[in-house]
């Protein structure tokens, strides 16, 4: 988990005034951990809470996500999330952003097989987005997370994501001038996903992923996830990281990794 809330909070000054470019300073006092970071955590706490039997999954990530995410009402939030988390009915709204695809790596270190990863990984998005697009990017960041824990090689990765969610077809360089602010699973998965296959190390990954532009905290937060599955994160990124989050945050990354591991 801790790599994408690196990836969030590194990429959080770039979400409105893009770079790109791969010369920048890592961590500013810009940064700031945001709704990425917060719904990685609670999606986290949901898994810790379940003790390993998942058929409540759905329920506990709706009362986490509400609980942890009503503590810290302006990181973020999309406007439908932010009246979901303080609906008296909470209920799905169909929706495809990218927010499904950006809180779900815990799912991958979490599973027992590729299988459980994609169960893990709809269960905790479908009961906000419900939209096949909006499983679709969860399922395929979660994927590539449990494979890049699991011995999985970057063609691997490659070859699956490919094959069953989105045509890897272009190169960063190649979308570097046109790529744009895009809200969407479909827009922005992909993009994470190959800023991850084109790195040489964590910190590459991420340089990556703020280069293209666009939404650069989720694509970072999600490039994050899996470059920490698949390299581990260096202790110097991981403690100036920790450093942006408070007790009680700190405490639930604690938590989790103790249970979840990553």
């Amino acid at each position: 988990m801790i790599g994408a809330i690196v990836g969030d909070i590194v990429g959080s000054r770039f979400e409105w005034n893009n770079y790109r470019g791969k010369d920048f300073e890592l961590f500013t006092l810009e940064c700031r951990p945001t709704d990425d970071s917060i719904m990685t955590l609670a999606i986290a706490k949901a898994i810790v809470s379940c003790g390993g039997d998942y058929s409540s999954l759905g329920e506990k990530a709706v009362y986490w996500m509400r609980a942890i995410g009503r503590k810290y009402p302006r990181c973020g939030y999309g406007g439908r999330f932010f009246g979901w988390i303080y609906s008296d009915d909470p209920q799905p709204y169909h929706s495809y952003g990218n927010g499904a695809a950006m809180r779900v790596s815990a799912c991958g270190f979490a599973a027992g097989s590729l299988d459980e990863a994609k169960r893990l990984a709809k269960a905790v998005t479908e009961v906000t987005h419900d939209h096949p697009q909006g499983i679709r990017g969860a399922e395929a960041t979660a994927t590539a997370v449990y494979l890049a824990c699991h011995g999985g090689t970057k063609d691997e990765i490659r070859r699956v994501i490919h094959r069953d969610y989105y045509p890897l077809d272009f190169t960063l360089d190649g979308i570097r001038g046109s790529y744009g602010f895009d809200v969407t699973c479909q827009g922005t998965v992909p993009q994470a996903i190959e800023a991850f296959l084109e790195s040489e190390d964590f910190e590459d990954a991420i340089r990556n992923a703020v280069s293209i532009g666009g939404d650069s905290d989720t694509l970072a937060a999600i490039t994050g996830g899996i470059a920490e599955a698949y390299y581990g994160v260096p202790d110097a990124i991981r403690r100036t990281a920790e450093g942006f989050l408070d007790p009680e945050l700190l405490a639930l990354l604690r938590e989790a990794e103790s249970v979840i591991g990553g």
